[in-house]
């Protein structure tokens, strides 16, 4: 079994900055793809940004140039760092790890959530 835990995120008025980050446990034969999503009030979760095993990254449109996601796999751990903050970025934020369970079998696990709150 596998756990994400979540730490960062907060209140923080426009133009600001936060950073979240998402530390994986448990035993597994590696850990593939991260990343993070996120769902505002009343809207789909949508994701945020990706990054591969290798370290290549993609983002949403909306966060690109702002947001930034990286890994540390020796830690298997995933940051985001937001810079610029917009009101529209208010959300809960989830981290996503795709993890291989068994030789031949992958599974995305999600962590808890966290409240990323920007103030206009």
């Amino acid at each position: 079994q596998v756990q994400l835990v979540q730490s960062g995120g907060g209140l923080v008025q426009a133009g600001g900055s936060l950073r979240l980050s998402c530390a994986a446990s448990g035993s597994s034969f590696g850990i593939n793809a991260m990343g993070w999503y996120r769902q505002a009030p009343g809207k789909q979760r949508e994701l945020v940004a990706g990054i591969s095993g290798g370290g290549r990254t993609n983002y949403a449109d909306s966060v690109k140039g702002r947001f930034t996601i990286s890994r540390d796999n020796a830690k298997n751990t995933v940051l985001l760092q937001m810079n610029s903050l917009k009101a529209e970025d208010t959300a809960v934020y989830y981290c996503t790890a795709d993890v291989a369970v068994t030789i031949t079998s992958v599974t995305k696990y999600w962590g808890q959530g966290t409240q990323v709150t920007v103030s206009s």
